[in-house]
């Protein structure tokens, strides 16, 4: 089965496909999921949507606030992160504690210096294979993002790829419509893969998109394929 999802954060992305439907542009639905997200995600204080860019510089494309902006400069600043690794090695990153013990040690010091912030977590959002961008939150409580918040992000970051592909194409909103219909069906065989093998966001797409190069079927296909069988055995 896949993970729980609490009724608050359903009728969040409820909403936000209603935002999608009534005409929204793409940046309008990238500045909610930053809006949306601290409210659905336990723990999270600050969220930003950033891009890498070819000099290694990120980019916000739309944060909630200054607090969220400025970690996508830190890690700029730092050359290392949540943002940066998860779209490098593209990976789920997590860091609980930052004054403890930190994965990312420069970066560690210059946000304790500068900001409330102390956990951390990063996840790559699919654009196809040359995807450089990745959504990023901040909480300003230790090992306050957990496992559930883990889970309604990797939800909430299939959302956001639809959307910033269409921002990044500068798609219309018909564009936009059609690629969650679809996502929809990718998001949630996501998360019956990572339930099911007990692996992280990324690693699950990869799964979904192997089996569908293997089989040579879209993976909005193969995807509805999968949430169809709930129980059976995935991929």
């Amino acid at each position: 089965m896949s993970p729980s999802i609490p009724r608050e954060a359903s009728e969040a992305f409820a909403s936000l496909a209603e935002l999608v439907y009534s005409g929204a542009d793409a940046q309008s639905v990238l500045d909610s999921i930053c809006r949306v997200a601290v409210d659905i995600i336990p723990g999270a204080d600050h969220v930003s949507i950033a891009t890498l860019s070819s000099d290694r510089s990120l980019i916000s494309r739309a944060s909630n606030d200054d607090v969220a902006s400025m970690m996508d400069r830190l890690e700029t600043e730092a050359g290392e992160g949540p943002c940066l690794d998860s779209i490098l090695e593209n990976s789920f990153q997590r860091d609980d504690d930052i004054a403890t013990s930190s994965t990312w040690p420069a970066l560690a010091e210059l946000t304790l210096r500068r900001t409330p912030v102390r956990g951390m977590v990063g996840y790559r959002l699919f654009q196809g294979e040359d995807g450089r961008s990745a959504l990023n939150v901040f909480s300003d409580t230790p090992r306050a993002l957990t496992d559930e918040s883990a889970d309604i992000g990797a939800v909430l970051a299939a959302f956001t790829s639809v959307a910033l592909t269409a921002a990044d194409r500068q798609s219309d909103v018909e564009n936009l419509r059609r690629g969650l219909e679809s996502n929809r069906e990718i998001g949630k065989a996501v998360g019956l893969i990572m339930a099911a093998h007990s692996v992280d966001d990324a690693e699950a797409f990869a799964i979904l998109r192997s089996a569908s190069s293997r089989t040579n079927t879209k993976l909005a296909a193969i995807a509805e394929k999968i949430n169809k069988s709930h129980g059976r055995e995935i991929v």
